[in-house]
């Protein structure tokens, strides 16, 4: 046969095997279906799963093989909004870092007021300078679409929470996350009421240190004596020595000094932390009592397989716990100094969430001091990172955590084991509620902290 025909036999086909599209990748099926196993058999509230899990699993499976194949942010964004489904507070879709890298953020802070977006911080850089964003400006839109209906169609279906306003806030927090490089423009309104545009960059990747994290631990004192020590991470070793030092220089103050504060409003649970911190938020409370506290009971799904069948169920209907009584919290030792006996409020809101609702059940417990602002967000419990095919990782709750004894008001919930009610879910309610009001923001009034400084000095009137 000479070349010519040859050729003319072959290049129909040649040509239809360039055109046609990559087989999908086996690691997404893979990575799909361990996802759905990881989190069927270690999740701690499946019984208040609503969803279909199988039917969910079996979309993602056919979304993995869709054709065009979608990209790895697109793969990314629906496991979350599949993982939601679980409404864990402290779930986490983990992708390797080639991927990870690839999901970015503005260099901007964000923090929900009545269910409206704020910026609260943002990094100084050259497109900053350049974009002017304002403290305190709120977002009336992105890319066209009132920020009310983006958050609502493009944020929330993707974001995990255990409560409704803790859904919102972590939801604005995120409001502008996507694929690393791509473009944004906002409309802003400042806070004089002027309505501008700001065109910005997804910058930060996932993968890169925030420029507007604060740090562990804060403390002033304030013009009426009071100490305020703000919390914003629990994960920090260093954190129970600083909040040492901080009762200390409080002590100095003599009889200026009014009480404490303890601002936990934005001690969220984050991925750097690991679930961990509450050993930290325990040694913290050591130095506040002068007799012992319980911390929260909790039990753990036992899988037994022997029970499965129809013939031989227990009385759990097939599942087994493993119960945990709670444990107890010591004054500190002499060496350690003596513990602070003065007044205590702690502030709270939809935000504090993981080791903080650790700490707030155990002073709560111990009924140290009242409890200030908005009910927690209902996320806490021990949770497991669970490996997935190709280097990605799942992280779900394993615990369901509860009061220690029945007078805890967490929020309703079978209790754990016979002890106190359970609180995940629901989050803890305050003792003094006063609701954050953007008219409150704007003319800088901080209304929660305002409101502990008032119940400081109706302690020190008595």
């Amino acid at each position: 046969m000479s070349r010519t025909p040859w050729l003319l036999l072959w290049f129909p086909v040649l040509l239809a095997a360039q055109r046609a599209p990559p087989p999908p990748p086996l690691d997404r099926q893979l990575v799909t279906a361990g996802f759905w196993a990881e989190a069927r058999y270690n999740y701690a509230y499946w019984d208040a799963v609503r969803a279909n899990w199988d039917s969910a699993f079996a979309a993602a499976m056919s979304y993995a093989t869709e054709r065009p194949v979608p990209t790895d942010v697109q793969f990314v964004r629906r496991l979350r909004r599949w993982g939601a489904l679980l409404n864990d507070g402290q779930f986490e879709i983990l992708p390797p870092a080639p991927v990870a890298s690839r999901i970015a953020r503005p260099p901007l802070a964000l923090e929900g007021i009545e269910r409206r977006p704020f910026i609260v911080d943002y990094a100084a850089n050259d497109e900053m300078r350049v974009a002017r964003p304002e403290r305190l400006a709120e977002i009336l839109a992105v890319q066209g679409v009132p920020a009310a209906d983006w958050i609502r169609d493009s944020v929330l279906p993707e974001i995990p929470a255990a409560t409704d306003g803790s859904r919102w806030e972590r939801a604005v927090a995120r409001m502008l996350e996507g694929e690393r490089g791509s473009a944004l423009h906002l409309l802003l309104r400042l806070p004089g009421g002027e309505e501008r545009g700001a065109s910005v960059t997804r910058s930060v990747p996932m993968t890169a240190r925030w420029p507007l994290e604060a740090p562990a631990l804060e403390a002033d004192t304030l013009p009426d004596g009071a100490i305020w020590i703000r919390v914003n991470s629990f994960a920090d070793p260093d954190v129970p020595e600083r909040f040492g030092r901080a009762l200390e220089d409080a002590a100095r103050e003599g009889p200026r000094h009014r009480g404490l504060i303890l601002d936990l409003r934005r001690t969220m649970w984050t991925a750097a932390a690991g679930g961990g911190g509450r050993a930290n938020g325990y040694a913290m409370l050591a130095r506040l009592i002068e007799r012992p506290f319980l911390t929260s009971r909790w039990r753990t799904r036992q899988y037994r397989p022997a029970y499965r069948g129809a013939a031989a169920r227990d009385s759990a209907g097939g599942e087994a716990w493993l119960q945990a009584g709670p444990d107890t919290i010591w004054p500190p030792a002499r060496r350690e100094g003596p513990a602070y006996s003065g007044p205590v409020a702690v502030l709270v809101s939809a935000r504090t969430a993981g080791p903080a609702e650790d700490f707030l059940v155990a002073f709560r417990a111990g009924s140290r001091g009242p409890l200030i602002g908005e009910t927690s967000a209902g996320s806490t419990g021990q949770t497991a990172l669970l490996p997935l095919p190709r280097s990605w990782q799942l992280r779900v709750t394993v615990t369901r955590d509860a009061f220690p004894d029945s007078r805890g008001g967490g929020g309703g919930g079978s209790g754990g084991g016979g002890g106190g009610r359970e609180f995940v879910r629901r989050g803890i309610v305050p003792d003094i509620r006063v609701d954050v009001r953007v008219e409150d923001v704007l003319a800088g009034r901080d209304a929660v902290l305002e409101r502990a400084r008032a119940y400081l000095t109706e302690l020190a009137r008595r």
